[in-house]
């Protein structure tokens, strides 16, 4: 459904000032059941497997008898991953995802109040608790939160002759006609960044299309893939590309690449999230110099961002024996310390109270992405069918820019929908 998470940019910055209820408590006895866990990560960064080790370490040192077996996937094998260890029966413990509503219609995960603490789910910010629920029920933990903004870089915006970002999409054209015309001694720069390869074309897609009066559903939550303003969105992009303004075949190429090049200063404006700095600017040029502003919309008047969160879910296994073991590793992974590093690390938005003080240090940059969460729309995470979705937004989206008729790519991923809905 078409989400409007309207007053969390007050409940996020009560976050930033705010310690938690406390550190989560285990479940007590634990003499029964499977002491293994099997954990299954998403790879967000390079320090997102280090990370997991050292906190791993650690709860097995607190915890004797108990061990973690750790397996980090990179977001563009996940999809594929998570579908294979469903079908065999072999799905993990624990996984972080961000998808988590089919695994609860087919009774697949536990409902959240059965593997954490009463303080840990306490400490969910609210509103991310209740875009973690199925049918009214909770199953999905928070886990991390991201938002979307527009990077420009000021340089290349000053060598283009542009005095500011662009509101408009009549502007962020033209402007990216200003920079393709900049005289370099190399290959010159791209003024536009356009993601539209199989690691996270959804939500590039969404961010355009959700500025343009589009989306995946309408207002009474049905699918409208195929709906006139998303097939401006992607004409739109078509035109982009068709004009040389974005990097060569957007269809193929990932977020991590675009970021990558933004940050080794070649690419002039993107859609980048709020951890672009912290994964990618300043691993290559802390001395980058860049701007945070709006998504440029097609009127120029409204701006909504995409906000991002994804999950830890666990699975029932062995009748339930493995829920003890899961909890008591699930409440350490919740502990203030121990998440707001996680957040600190990796650059993401808090999902708890408790963590949140982990960015109160660094307001000025974080507060730009909390404040547009109060125009923040999320994918329809809480339908099932978006699993099918995703996945044939991913396969299929870029084609449409690579040569395909927008409207027919649009209408078949519509069917996909509907078939699965």
């Amino acid at each position: 459904m078409r989400r409007e998470m309207l007053g969390i940019s007050a409940a996020l910055t009560l976050a930033l000032g705010l310690t938690g209820c406390g550190k989560g408590g285990s479940v007590g006895s634990d003499d029964s059941g499977d002491r293994t866990i099997r954990f299954v990560a998403a790879k967000y960064d390079d320090d997102t497997q280090p990370y997991w080790e050292n906190l791993i370490k650690d709860f097995e040192a607190r915890n004797p008898g108990y061990k973690v077996d750790l397996e980090v996937v990179d977001w563009e094998q996940m999809d594929s991953k998570v579908k294979t260890y469903i079908q065999t029966k072999q799905q993990p413990d624990v996984l972080n995802y961000n998808k988590f509503s089919d695994f609860a219609r087919d009774d697949l995960v536990y409902k959240a109040q059965e593997v954490v603490s009463p303080q840990v789910l306490g400490d969910f910010l609210p509103l991310f608790a209740d875009n973690a629920e199925y049918q009214g029920v909770q199953y999905g933990l928070p886990f991390i939160s991201s938002a979307r903004l527009f990077f420009y870089n000021k340089d290349i915006f000053a060598k283009a002759g542009i005095s500011g970002p662009p509101t408009s999409w009549t502007e962020v054209e033209a402007d990216a006609r200003k920079i393709k015309k900049i005289k370099t001694a190399g290959t010159g720069y791209i003024p536009l960044g356009l993601p539209l390869g199989p690691e996270e074309a959804q939500a590039e897609f969404s961010i355009w299309a959700m500025n343009n009066g589009g989306g995946w559903v309408d207002d009474s939550g049905g699918w409208a893939i195929g709906q006139p303003a998303n097939v401006k969105t992607l004409t739109y992009l078509r035109k982009l590309t068709k004009a040389g303004l974005t990097q060569p075949n957007p269809e193929t190429t990932n977020r991590k690449d675009v970021f990558n090049e933004f940050a080794q200063g070649r690419i002039g404006m993107l859609n980048g999230a709020v951890f672009l700095r912290k994964g990618f600017i300043d691993t290559v040029d802390k001395n980058l110099n860049y701007g945070v502003a709006a998504l440029p919309s097609q009127d120029g008047s409204t701006h909504h961002t995409l906000g991002v969160q994804d999950y830890l879910v666990a699975f029932k296994k062995d009748g339930g024996k493995n829920r003890a073991s899961v909890r008591k590793f699930l409440d350490f992974v919740y502990q203030k310390d121990n998440a707001s590093k996680f957040q600190s690390t990796e650059g993401f938005l808090s999902v708890t109270r408790s963590a949140g003080e982990a960015l109160s240090s660094d307001a000025a940059y974080y507060k730009p992405f909390v404040d547009a969460l109060d125009n923040a729309e999320f994918a329809p995470t809480d339908n099932p069918s978006w699993v099918a979705v995703d996945g044939a937004v991913k396969q299929r989206i870029g084609t449409a820019v690579a040569g395909g008729d927008p409207a027919k790519v649009l209408n078949e991923i519509q069917k996909t929908a509907e078939k699965n809905g």
